[in-house]
């Protein structure tokens, strides 16, 4: 992993944190959000940092920071296939 994956890695970290500190308590994010957040253009480029942003989300997600859910449901994020959303844990 290069030293710009890594700092990516972190900021997508940061960002996930910071979307839902910004949100309700009882509110989640997309993966989406935290690419698009990170992403420092005007196109699609976010798009890029769809699966960094989902991994970055797997690893709060170990460290018990966030939970990932589908359909309401927490879900493990390696496993999960499909849109996944990013919540505070509950």
């Amino acid at each position: 992993m290069t030293d710009t994956e890594r700092q990516t890695d972190r900021r997508l970290e940061r960002a996930i944190l910071d979307l839902l500190e910004r949100r309700a308590p009882t509110s989640s994010i997309c993966p989406s959000d935290a690419a698009r957040e990170v992403y420092e253009g005007d196109d699609d480029g976010w798009r890029e940092l769809m699966e960094p942003a989902r991994r970055a989300a797997g690893r709060l997600a170990s460290a018990n920071k966030v939970e990932v859910t589908q359909s309401g449901r927490r879900v493990d994020p390696a496993k999960a296939r499909g849109p996944i959303r990013i919540r505070r844990p509950r």
